[in-house]
Parts: C-alpha cells; sequence; structure tokens
C-alpha cells in the first residue's frame, strides 16, 4: 500500500511513574518531530500512581500542547496496566508506546509511521543494544528473556515495549480481558503483518531508572506464569529425574543386598529425602504460584482505576473508576 493511500492519526503513549523531569522534555521532543511532518497525532501520559509531581506536571504540558492528554491511576498499578490503559484511551489509527525518559529514540518513531503507511500493522523496536545498564541487571535481563523465549517460542532475546500498532491490532488487545497480560510478549503472539526498526538504547537525560534486580525478578516470575507453563511442565521432569535415580538406587541396593555386602549408614537416605524433600517443596510453590495467578483472575478485578484525566488546553480533569 503506498503512502498516499494510508493517512491516520498517531497516538503515543508514554506509561510515567515518578518522571516529572522527563516529561517536558518528552511533549516537547516528541510533538515537535511529529509536527515537522504534519502527521496528525496525540500524546497520553498515564500517571502510574506517581509519588512525585508527575501529574502537575502531565497537566501543565495539557496546557502548553493542545494534542496532549493525560490519565492518572488511584494508586500504582505497573507499567503493564499503564500500557494498557494508555491503548484503551487512544482514539489514533495506529498506537506507539515508548517510554518517556526517551530512552527509545524518538526518530524511530516516524520510521515506524512510514512503515505502517505501507501496510505493516505490528512495528517493533529492536534493541541492537541496551546501553549503560548495572551488569548484574543486564545478566538477569538476558537471562528472564532467554528463558521466556525458550517456554513461549517466540524470541524475546532483544525485545522491547517500543512498538507500533495497528487500530485492528490494538483492539485485538484489548479485547484480551487477562489481568496478568504481557504486554511484550502478547503484541507478538497475536501476530498480524509484522515489521522491526531497530534501535539504540539512548541515556537517560533526567532522573534515574525505576527498575532494580529484585523489581525485575518478580516482573519475570509474573510475566512467565502469565504466559507459559513451562514451569508447571519443569515439575512433571522432575518427577521423572526423582523417579528415575529411584530406580538406580533402588537396584543399586538390592544388588548389594543380594551381594551380601551391609549397607551404608544413614548418610544416603538423609541426602535423598533432603533433595527429594526439597524438590517437593519447589513443586508445591510453583504450583501454588499459580492457584494465586488463577485466584487473582477469577476475582476479576480490573486492572487499573483511574482516578483522573486531563486533555487539551481546557485543562479538563475528571474524576472516576474505570476498566
Amino acid at each position: 500500500m503506498s503512502e498516499h493511500q494510508k493517512q491516520g492519526r498517531l497516538s503515543v503513549v508514554l506509561p510515567s511513574f515518578n518522571e516529572e523531569a522527563s516529561i517536558p522534555r518528552a511533549a516537547q521532543c516528541i510533538t515537535t518531530l511529529l509536527n515537522q511532518d504534519a502527521i496528525d497525532h496525540e500524546l497520553i501520559f498515564v500517571d502510574d500512581g506517581s509519588r512525585d509531581g508527575t501529574w502537575a506536571v502531565i497537566q501543565a504540558q495539557t496546557a502548553q500542547y493542545p494534542q496532549v492528554r493525560g490519565v492518572r491511576f488511584s494508586r500504582n498499578f505497573g507499567k503493564e496496566a499503564a500500557i494498557f490503559a494508555g491503548l484503551a484511551q487512544a482514539n489514533g489509527d495506529c498506537v506507539v508506546v515508548m517510554d518517556c525518559d526517551l530512552q527509545h529514540p524518538p526518530e524511530k518513531v516516524l520510521e515506524m509511521y512510514r512503515l505502517w503507511q505501507k501496510g505493516y500493522q505490528v512495528v517493533e523496536g529492536i534493541k541492537v543494544s541496551r546501553g549503560k545498564e548495572n551488569p548484574l541487571y543486564t545478566f538477569a535481563a538476558r537471562s528472564f528473556y532467554a528463558i521466556l523465549s525458550r517456554a513461549t517460542g517466540i524470541d524475546m532475546s532483544r525485545a522491547s515495549d517500543f512498538k507500533l500498532l495497528d487500530r485492528r491490532a490494538v483492539d485485538t488487545l484489548l479485547a484480551m480481558r487477562e489481568k496478568n497480560a504481557f504486554f511484550r510478549a502478547l503484541s507478538s503472539w497475536i501476530g498480524f503483518s509484522t515489521a522491526q526498526v531497530e534501535f539504540e538504547v539512548q541515556p537517560r537525560l533526567e532522573g534515574e531508572s525505576k527498575w532494580s534486580v529484585g523489581k525485575l525478578v518478580r516482573y519475570a516470575l509474573t510475566n512467565i506464569a502469565a504466559f507459559s507453563t513451562a514451569p508447571l511442565q519443569l515439575i512433571t521432569l522432575l518427577g521423572v529425574v526423582v523417579f528415575i535415580c529411584s530406580v538406580v538406587l533402588g537396584l543399586h541396593s538390592l544388588w548389594q543386598k543380594l551381594a551380601g555386602h551391609a549397607l551404608e549408614g544413614f548418610t544416603t537416605v538423609i541426602l535423598l529425602q533432603l533433595v527429594i524433600g526439597s524438590i517437593l517443596m519447589i513443586c508445591l510453590g510453583i504450583i501454588g504460584y499459580y492457584i494465586a495467578k488463577i485466584y487473582e483472575e477469577i476475582k476479576d478485578r480490573p486492572r487499573y482505576i483511574v482516578a483522573d484525566r486531563c486533555e487539551g488546553s481546557s485543562h479538563d480533569t475528571k474524576t472516576e473508576a474505570d476498566l
């Protein structure tokens, strides 16, 4: 499809948590860039229960830029909830999700938009490099994506939340009612015509990262459980391994008995009990974690609660509860 045949409004969703220093730069940079190319657009900042002045700064941007809109959660619900809230609020024919700290380079939005004009429905931002990070954090992130890629069959080694989605893809994601939705994986799982844009993670100019190794571990556990049953399959594998070991040791003990050799002391027995007991506790823990996630799903609580909204230079603000 040629570019002149497909023109549409672009929505840019920017999840924000304690980002009061980054938001003005993001609003100015993205707005200027899109205005230069005469792209009809809107910017949607989603305040994920920030504890600083993020919401006041978002409101200030709506007064300065008519195309900026803001949504504020009643408390912190997490980045995934903020992304889906932004998708639900977006009115555009296509939607870009990116970080408001500008580590996702804004100029790549134009490249994504041009690919959408050519007919692609999902344009994925693929990391060429992770930029400057704590080595422990980099190792943890790569380990997480290696495990998730193996578990889901989707290559996520260079995946990111930096994506453009066509309206049809957005509507498909919003129709999924699961509470623990993993945007990065689901946006690849839904399929559609897909293209890729490579980018280098830019250094953060304002503030500091909100992710620690501990948060990454919790994030990884939640999303692996939400998107894969591999840990449950691992329980079966562990059971088979323990069974094989038990058969081998049983045959060995029987051979010693028939050969007239006295069995060793209790050391081997105690070690076996400790190993088997540990495996059983780990298995129960994995099963319990999945049961907890099932419990969260059947309660059918909303993914997030919207407390306030603001939009345009009129600085209108509403208070309500939304899904």
